[in-house]
């Protein structure tokens, strides 16, 4: 690929980004709050989307197979236990990847 194509497609994506991020509040707009299903869908849709993304992501994982399936479940399970306690996200994030490079290398 040449540096044009690769300038085009940063600009591309770049462009679909912010029209995804500025077109509720042009169809919307800031004096009248948004409809009830627009509300829901902002607040049903990042928990779903965190869902598909770890069925996605654990779908094919064998447990019994090789040193990565038991980690990554324990890893897992690290994250969620502790998100639900303090709420911090970045900390959960932080802890849980720590937690399975530590199970991956030392544990198993």
């Amino acid at each position: 690929m040449t540096g044009l194509q690769y300038a085009a497609i940063i600009g591309a994506v770049a462009v679909g980004t912010m029209l995804t991020r500025f077109l509720p509040f042009l169809a919307f707009g800031r004096e009248k709050p948004a409809p009830k299903y627009v509300q829901y869908l902002g607040k049903a849709l990042p928990g779903a989307a965190l869902g598909l993304l770890v069925i996605y992501c654990v779908r094919s994982v064998d447990v019994t197979a090789g040193n990565h399936g038991i980690p990554m479940f324990a890893a897992m399970l690290i994250t969620t236990g502790l998100h639900i306690w303090r709420r911090n996200m970045l900390l959960s994030i932080a802890v849980g990847t720590a937690a399975y490079i530590l199970l991956i290398n030392f544990a198993f």
